[in-house]
């Protein structure tokens, strides 16, 4: 042990050393809630965590999939948990306004907007951003990105050839992007700031099978440690469009099985449904079961599906998302076909192994 300190101190990396007193940059030491339970589990594996407080997480998808909302959620979730925190909103879409953030009940006090319109301005001060946060950090001070979103940037080359009239494709977008990916996932992870970027998705021309693949290409691939899917479908009441239903693809994770699918709820009313697709959870690990057109609950009463959904604080009880969560941990975490059965901590009957 002994050993291999000293050769770490004389590697002359001040983030080297030995993996039993845990891997600077790598070990996650904490989560920020998605918002959703069940989107939680998909990215983490626990319906109570959510995406990695160090790590770069993509969120991927055609225009009006809930990119930019799901984001704006973490970060009000973020700088609820963290009193010390503040976010730095990188915006290249001109999207967001003032009212927009505050009518969603976000602190604007805490957040500062940085407009950049090329990667290269993005990349450099971001650079600068987390070495001034690095040497001013005090106490528990916490900061949080968002890069919304990469698809609308350009680069240097790209302006200046529009600028000059030529009528050319930069064929160097995409080596600017991995290296500005490969200098940022380090350093973000060394002083410990979570990222979401927001991409978009496009059609794979002559795929057998329809196929999504994201922009920019494999810079963000390779550094995200999550990269989520989404794509979307309206939720109607009658004939009437109340908002949609958004499905969740696990494309890439290093903490859960990868291309698991969610679905979530978004409506115009009230937001995102935070106990949405719990119901399909409970259903396959025998919480709840499926009898007729109705759904049994551990109670025996029945109820429509329906009408659990639009109101899960009342079938959702505590117990109850105990439960789930042991049931996330073995449908979406790696290595967790120990956890044989679900006891119901009232009975102690086993209602799921």
């Amino acid at each position: 042990m002994d050993l291999l300190k000293d050769l770490a101190k004389a590697s002359g990396n001040e983030l080297a050393g030995v993996v039993s007193d845990g891997i600077v940059a790598g070990d996650v030491d904490g989560y920020i809630d998605t918002g959703s339970y069940i989107l939680n589990a998909l990215v983490s594996g626990d319906i109570y965590r959510g995406i990695p407080s160090n790590k770069i997480t993509a969120l991927a998808g055609e225009s009006a999939t809930g990119k930019t909302f799901f984001a704006l959620g973490m970060v009000q979730k973020f700088l609820d948990d963290n009193p010390e925190g503040n976010v730095v909103y990188f915006e290249s879409e001109s999207a967001l306004t003032q009212e927009m953030l505050e009518d969603r009940g976000i602190d604007t006090s805490r957040i500062l907007l940085v407009p950049v319109t090329t990667i290269e301005e993005f990349r450099t001060q971001a650079v600068n951003i987390i070495d001034g946060f690095d040497k001013q950090k005090k106490g528990d001070e916490k900061l949080f990105f968002v890069l919304d979103s990469l698809g609308m940037l350009s680069t240097i080359k790209e302006t200046e050839d529009i600028g000059s009239g030529k009528n050319v494709r930069d064929m160097t977008k995409a080596q600017v992007i991995k290296g500005t990916f490969r200098v940022l996932t380090l350093k973000l992870g060394k002083v410990g700031i979570p990222m979401i970027v927001t991409n978009h998705t496009y059609d794979v021309i002559g795929s057998m099978f329809p196929q999504k693949e994201m922009g920019g290409g494999s810079g963000l691939k390779y550094a995200a440690s999550s990269i989520i899917y989404l794509s979307k479908k309206k939720e109607k009441d009658g004939t009437e469009v109340i908002g949609n239903i958004i499905h969740c693809k696990n494309q890439k994770s290093r903490l859960t099985v990868e291309n698991k699918m969610v679905d979530v709820r978004l409506t115009y009313d009230k937001g995102l449904d935070k106990h949405y697709g719990l119901l399909d959870l409970a259903l396959k690990y025998g919480i709840f079961k499926q009898t007729s057109t109705r759904i049994e609950l551990p109670n025996g009463t029945t109820q429509f599906g329906k009408t659990i959904n639009n109101n899960p604080e009342k079938y959702f009880t505590e117990d109850i998302l105990e439960q789930l969560n042991e049931c996330a941990k073995k449908e979406f975490k790696y290595g967790k076909e120990e956890i044989q059965e679900v006891v119901d901590t009232e009975t102690g009957e086993v209602i799921a192994e």
